[in-house]
C-alpha cells in the first residue's frame, strides 16, 4: 500500500490550492494555526511545518503575534513606451509564447471600423492568438489591420515574431503612438476555453488602437487578460500648471501580472 500523504503537506498543498484558485488574495490573513489544527486534526507542530513550507515557496509571509498572510510579490515597473507582448515579457523576465488560433479575412463591423478609421463592412484581417508566459496562460488578443498591412505580414510567422517587429524591422515603418481603453467584462465562451477559465469569469478588456507616423490607425486589438492575474495601479501627482485646467497630471500607470506564483508586469503606454 502506498504510503499516505504527510500531514503537513496535506495542510500546505489545501493552503496553497487555495492561494493559487484565488479564494485568498495578496495580504489576506490565513486561517490562525488553531483554526488549521482543529480543521485537520494536527498539532501546532504540524501546521507551523505546513506555515513554513509556504513561507519558504514565497507564498505567504508571517507576523510574530498576528498570523500568515499571502505574500504580494508584484513587480514595479512604470509605464514609459509603447510596447508588444514579447517586449512586455522579456523586460518582465517571462518566455514568451503566441498561439495563432485564428486568422483570416472578414468584414470590419462598426466597432473596428471605428477603431481603425475605415468604412463598415470593410475587408479587414484577424488574427486571433493565445498569449501565454513561461508556459501558463496569460491573455487572448483579437486584432484586426487593414489589408494593405496584412499583405506586409502574411508571409511571417505570427507565433515567433510580433505585427511592430514586422513593420518597423521589415518595412520602416514607424508604430509612432497608442490610445487604451481598460473595461472589465464578463468571459464569451471561446475566450474562457482559451484562457481555461468558466464562462462568464470576469476579465480584463484592453483594447488598443495603434498608429503610424502617417497617423494611420493600423491596429486595433482586444486583448482579454485573466482578472487573478492583473491589476493596475495609477498614481496622479497633485498641483496645478497654469495651462491644467481640470484633473490631476498622470505620474505612473502600472499594469501588474501574476502568473501562478511568480508575479510579473507588462509595460504599455
Amino acid at each position: 500500500m502506498a504510503n499516505a500523504q504527510p500531514r503537513h503537506e496535506v495542510v500546505s498543498s489545501w493552503l496553497r490550492e487555495r492561494i493559487e484558485a484565488g479564494a485568498y488574495i495578496e495580504d489576506d490573513q490565513l486561517p490562525s494555526e488553531n483554526q488549521l489544527g482543529k480543521q485537520f486534526g494536527v498539532s501546532r507542530i504540524t501546521v507551523r511545518r505546513a506555515l513554513q513550507t509556504l513561507e519558504s515557496e514565497d507564498l505567504i509571509y508571517r507576523r510574530q503575534g498576528l498570523g500568515s498572510f499571502v505574500k504580494d510579490n508584484r513587480v514595479h515597473q512604470g509605464l514609459v513606451r509603447l510596447t508588444d507582448f514579447v517586449e512586455d515579457m522579456e523586460s518582465a523576465g517571462i518566455v514568451p509564447q503566441s498561439i495563432v488560433m485564428h486568422q483570416g479575412a472578414e468584414a470590419a463591423s462598426n466597432r473596428v471600423a471605428v477603431a481603425l478609421d475605415i468604412e463598415e463592412g470593410t475587408t479587414v484581417y484577424r488574427i486571433d492568438r493565445l498569449r501565454k508566459g513561461d508556459g501558463q496562460a496569460l491573455a487572448f488578443d483579437r486584432t484586426w489591420i487593414p489589408m494593405f498591412y496584412a499583405h506586409l505580414i502574411e508571409k511571417h510567422d505570427l507565433e515567433t515574431t510580433t505585427i511592430y517587429s514586422i513593420l518597423e524591422d521589415h518595412y520602416d515603418i514607424c508604430v509612432c503612438r497608442g490610445r487604451f481603453r481598460i473595461e472589465a467584462v464578463n468571459a464569451p465562451n471561446d475566450v474562457a476555453q482559451y484562457l481555461d477559465v468558466p464562462w462568464g469569469r470576469a476579465l480584463m478588456l484592453i483594447e488598443r488602437t495603434s498608429m503610424t507616423e502617417a497617423d494611420q490607425h493600423f491596429y486595433y486589438q482586444q486583448r482579454y487578460y485573466r482578472s487573478d492575474r492583473v491589476a493596475y495601479e495609477l498614481e496622479l501627482k497633485r498641483g496645478k500648471t497654469k495651462s491644467q485646467k481640470s484633473g490631476l497630471p498622470l505620474k505612473e500607470f502600472e499594469p501588474i501580472f501574476k502568473q501562478g506564483s511568480d508575479l510579473s508586469r507588462e509595460e504599455a503606454q
